[in-house]
């Protein structure tokens, strides 16, 4: 009978640096949305999507790519683009060289939208981020989440 080996338990300095972290993954997430939802009246995940379309050529990314980059599974976000849809702030459309794919456009409506509720959000983000990082800090946490977002699973 072959043993299972004993689990790799964490020290006290892992431990420490597990919980913040698992506090920060709860409470940023919950804070950024509510910040969001007050000011602007939309939610992280549409505000996401809106950046995350503004940074792309044509303002114009698949439906999958979209899905991977919000780390939100396709049927998630969906409904979330069908909601954006239907505001006129998104325009779908199917993939003119795979027709099972859907691209999705960020409208010129939708861009103001954007451009209306990022000074807020960049605020708070810097408010509850940047603001108690220095550079070298900044540095380290873009090698530690380099290191650690590869091996994550994707969403769904």
């Amino acid at each position: 009978m072959e043993r299972t080996p004993a689990p790799r338990w964490l020290d006290d300095r892992e431990i420490d640096v597990w919980l913040d972290l698992v506090r920060l993954l709860v409470v940023l997430p919950t804070a950024l949305d509510r910040q969001l939802r007050e000011d602007t009246g939309i939610p992280h995940v549409y505000y996401q999507i809106l950046a995350i379309l503004s940074e792309h050529p044509d303002r114009a990314a698949r439906m999958a790519e979209l899905a991977r980059l919000t780390g939100t599974t396709p049927s998630r976000l969906s409904h979330a683009v069908a909601s954006l849809e239907q505001r006129g702030w998104i325009r779908r459309q199917a993939c003119p060289t795979d027709k099972r794919g859907q691209i999705a456009t960020l409208t010129d409506k939708g861009m103001g939208v954007l451009e209306s509720a990022a000074p807020g959000h960049v605020a708070e983000v810097r408010r509850l981020i940047f603001d108690h990082l220095t550079a070298d800090d900044i540095a380290t946490l873009r090698a530690i989440t380099g290191k650690i977002v590869p091996h994550l699973p994707p969403a769904g």
